[in-house]
């Protein structure tokens, strides 16, 4: 009896040791993670993306593998993370929109925007940008060729960023338009570049090498503030111009299921707020026109809910999808 104790007492002493060891030690990938970027290369979520896991794989030690997965406005690849195991080895890299008005647009209408957790390193301001061989040269012929004729406005499709800014454009200015979704920011850049599309309202980050190369013309940014752009200069805020006009920008890095092991979730933490302060996020961020940031947790999952009632409640409001935000619980902010 005795020696039976005894040999109980070493088990119930082993399993108590081993579950403090487990419960210190610190996730560290034991495979390739795989990064889903749900738009085409070289636009805003694809760069940030990038770097983002060029920085994070040291400090995890691990392979980050970024894939692009274009289609239907991004929800193709938030789908395929989603749908994936919740273990910490599948991240997507997007923005706050359209992430969070997927399931509003009928896109993902059982994955709502209350399932993912973001990570945001770049906040980027819209700017209005044309071919510079338009007629359109500054804010008044501008407003002028949207209100007598059908101007073609490219975007990286239904519901990102620059959509986004061209239906507040649009809203705010009572004027109507030719929308035009590619998939992606870039290939939307580049037609407006070619004169395929004749206006273009996406993200700083995306248009701020074409305007230093001469290939597009910045009319306004769509931020309370001007915008100044190494290479470019200064390029005014559309308030100089309409006073109480919106700000249109949005929040890049990495989403994830808010489910994943706590464990995984304090190891990817530790590794974004790393990167996310890194000199090539800096450098990034000034280079094309934008802000660093380092957003994450509760922080995170406001952001999100800020997107998805504010870009959410637009899109309804004109007309761009047909099922109220309130039937999902959406207030409007």
């Amino acid at each position: 009896m005795k020696r039976i104790l005894i040999s109980l007492l070493v088990l119930v002493l082993f399993f108590c040791l081993t579950g403090i060891a487990f419960s210190g030690e610190v996730w560290q990938p034991k495979g390739t993670i795989t990064l889903i970027v749900p738009w085409g290369a070289g636009g805003a979520s694809d760069q940030t993306a990038r770097i983002l896991a060029a920085e994070m794989e040291p400090i995890l030690g691990t392979k980050i593998a970024v894939v692009n997965q274009p289609g239907a406005s991004g929800s193709i690849g938030a789908k395929s993370v989603f749908d994936a195991k919740h273990d910490g080895y599948t991240w997507l890299g997007s923005s706050n929109s359209p992430t969070a008005t997927y399931q509003v647009q009928g896109l993902t209408p059982d994955i709502p925007h209350t399932v993912w957790q973001a990570f945001f390193a770049i906040y980027t301001p819209c700017v209005i940008c044309v071919n510079p061989d338009s007629v359109i040269t500054d804010w008044e012929s501008l407003v002028k060729a949207f209100k007598s004729r059908e101007v073609a406005v490219a975007s990286a499709g239904i519901g990102a960023g620059g959509h986004t800014a061209a239906e507040t454009f649009a809203k705010k200015m009572n004027v109507k338009y030719k929308h035009v979704p590619y998939k992606g920011g870039n290939p939307a850049i580049v037609s407006t570049v070619s004169g395929e599309t004749e206006v273009v309202m996406q993200l700083s980050m995306e248009v701020a090498d074409m305007l230093r190369a001469k290939k597009l013309r910045a009319i306004a940014v769509m931020a309370d503030e001007p915008l100044l752009i190494s290479g470019v200069g200064e390029i005014p805020s559309v308030t100089n111009f309409v006073e109480d006009f919106p700000s249109v920008g949005f929040y890049f890095g990495l989403l994830m299921p808010k489910d994943i092991p706590e464990d995984a979730k304090e190891s990817i933490t530790k590794a974004f707020k790393v990167a996310s302060t890194s000199e090539a996020i800096k450098k990034m961020a000034e280079a094309k026109g934008s802000a660093a940031v380092c957003i994450y947790g509760e922080e995170g999952i406001k952001e999100m809910e800020k997107a998805a009632s504010q870009f959410g409640w637009l899109l309804y409001d004109a007309g761009v999808i047909k099922t109220s935000p309130e039937k999902y619980g959406i207030p409007r902010l």
